[in-house]
């Protein structure tokens, strides 16, 4: 609860907060233009000042330095029934004083720079443990869960965004955090709220992963289930055989002088084979020759002469004989050349043969060892593929990994998903006391602005936690807002039965917005019934032109409730006493 809020300059106006209803009451007299200052009547920096001394961080397009220098809000307010008064200033929001700290403290003030002060991060750990039963680890440190800060701003809404829904106190707030706060603040298992919401982000992922590797752009999967797993089995086939190669891999030191002398050989008896067959070519031409060679018919000439009726004289007839010797002569001459060239060519060819023998002997002996070894660079080659295979199989291996994972993390999350459900749902019918506890005093408030029934909705999904508010002529911006003052006044008439609490409720008068003034003068009253009865209470901020003083009961008297009068007649008349 807070009891007063002062600055440290003369400008500021302090103002004084009881228990039940207090109207801060901004009376604008001049039409409002865009030439109006930023900070305007200060409304809406009330709230901000409150926020900022309860560990806010500091707003400088709020609290700008270069207007308010020197600048220091103080809030008194009970923490843990125990007044204390915090300080925090402007220009060093860093140090956060608080005076009236009793020793038992579990986190005591150090001094920073000069200045006995707590951190806002000690400060904030302070006000979740006294105000909302927040732990914290020996460390100083919030243990998992919701935060001070997020649960306060269910509490004291700030700026425009936080009117928006009941369950949400700023925009853009995250389903988890959002699920988690409301759960914890209704007394509900807020631990299986981040459960579900932590399954849920698993299930995104896989959904995604799944859509990636039906268009085929993931990497890690490389393609079907089926078809990696046949691949797989080819792959430890070459393996297997891959290694049992290299096992039985012999390397020869001298394997490539062997292989070039085995090649030299296969060359030297290609080519005496080749001259081997040139020479038989010859022996058959000379074999041809020797046959072909007879001398000429000793009385062929004579014969011819003697038919033409011609007689040769006797010594013609003796040259004629002398050169049928001398053809005998070279006749007998070549055929002993040619006989004596058959022989020589059969004893090369012969000589050929047996070089060709033992070269092809020594050739065989070469290639036994190269048959039975091999060179470094082959096994090295024979390494390498086998390698490259190994590494393929690996990377299949883990392809066929990736997508059972993946099939099992499906069914891992639809099986979390099922059973977290059936305990959020059997906590939530042992909680059933406290669940229509809620639901009872939301159904009760709508109904009385209303006189119509309002239903507040707290189930659990597959999904998690379902919040809902469900208000006859729901869909005008009133009646919105009435479903916000409707739950937040559930919630501080809850927070006020238990010790530990903030007992504090306070709206800005955009609550008020678009709320027709019946309605408007029973929520005014129903506010400062309940904060009176219950022990909180509930501040707010109003323009004077809200008031619905025809609609008022009688007997209810708004001014006696009115904290802080704000005027636009003078700058004096604003909450900081100067515009900027």
């Amino acid at each position: 609860m807070i009891r007063r809020m002062t600055a440290n300059q003369s400008s500021f106006r302090s103002v004084v907060f009881t228990k039940g209803l207090n109207v801060v009451l901004a009376d604008r007299k001049k039409e409002e233009t865009k030439k109006n200052s930023r900070n305007g009547l200060g409304k809406s920096t009330l709230i901000e000042i409150i926020h900022f001394c309860l560990g806010a961080n500091a707003d400088k397009d709020v609290f700008p330095q270069e207007y308010l220098p020197g600048w220091e809000f103080s809030l008194e307010l009970a923490v843990g029934s125990r007044p204390v008064t915090v300080t925090r200033g402007v220009e060093n929001p860093a140090n956060v004083l608080v005076s009236g700290v009793p020793s038992n403290w579990p986190i005591q003030s150090t001094v920073r720079k000069g200045v006995e002060a707590f951190t806002a991060k000690e400060w904030t750990l302070l006000l979740g443990h006294f105000l909302f039963g927040l732990p914290y680890d020996n460390d100083g440190n919030s243990l998992r869960g919701p935060s001070f800060r997020s649960l306060i701003s269910y509490f004291i809404r700030r700026r425009k965004d936080a009117y928006s829904t009941p369950f949400e106190s700023f925009r853009k707030q995250t389903a988890l955090d959002a699920q988690i706060n409301n759960a914890f603040l209704l007394g509900l298992a807020w631990e299986d709220a981040s459960e579900f919401l932590t399954i849920k982000d698993r299930s995104k992922d896989l959904e995604s992963i799944k859509t990636a590797l039906k268009a085929g752009v993931l990497d890690g999967f490389g393609g079907k289930l089926g078809d990696l797993e046949t691949r797989q089995v080819r792959l430890k086939d070459l393996v297997t055989k891959g290694q049992a190669e290299l096992e039985s891999f012999k390397v020869h030191p001298r394997y490539e002088q062997i292989q070039t002398d085995a090649n030299r050989l296969t060359g030297e008896i290609h080519s005496l084979i080749d001259a081997n067959l040139v020479d038989r070519k010859m022996l058959e031409l000379y074999g041809q020759n020797l046959s072909a060679e007879q001398p000429p018919p000793v009385d062929s000439l004579d014969r011819i002469y003697q038919e033409v009726g011609v007689s040769l004289p006797t010594t013609v007839l003796r040259r004629i004989e002398e050169v049928r010797h001398f053809h005998e002569t070279i006749i007998s001459n070549r055929y002993a050349f040619l006989a004596d060239e058959v022989e020589r060519i059969k004893s090369v060819i012969t000589s050929r043969e047996t070089q060709v023998r033992e070269k092809t002997e020594e050739r065989a002996v070469l290639m036994d060892i190269l048959k039975t070894h091999g060179a470094l660079e082959e096994y090295t080659k024979l390494q390498q593929r086998h390698l490259e295979t190994v590494n393929e199989l690996n990377a299949v291996t883990l392809m066929i990994k990736n997508h059972r994972a993946f099939e099992s993390g499906m069914s891992e999350v639809r099986i979390a998903q099922e059973r977290l459900h059936q305990k959020a749902r059997r906590d939530l019918d042992e909680r059933r006391t406290i669940r229509e506890r809620a639901i009872s005093l939301f159904n009760e408030y709508s109904q009385h602005l209303h006189s119509a029934p309002g239903n507040l909705v707290v189930d659990v999904g597959p999904n998690g936690f379902r919040f809902d508010v469900e208000i006859e002529r729901s869909g005008s911006g009133g009646v919105g807002h009435m479903k916000i003052f409707c739950y937040d006044l559930m919630l501080a008439r809850l927070w006020a039965e238990q010790s530990v609490s903030p007992r504090v409720l306070i709206h800005d008068s955009v609550i008020f917005d678009g709320v027709d003034e019946r309605q408007r003068a029973r929520a005014l009253e129903l506010a400062a019934q309940e904060s009176q009865a219950h022990g909180f209470q509930y501040i707010c901020t109003l323009n004077s032109d809200m008031i619905p003083e025809k609609e008022l009961s009688s007997d209810f008297d708004l001014s006696q409730c009115i904290r802080l009068r704000l005027t636009d007649d003078d700058v004096k008349g604003s909450l900081l006493g100067v515009r900027f």
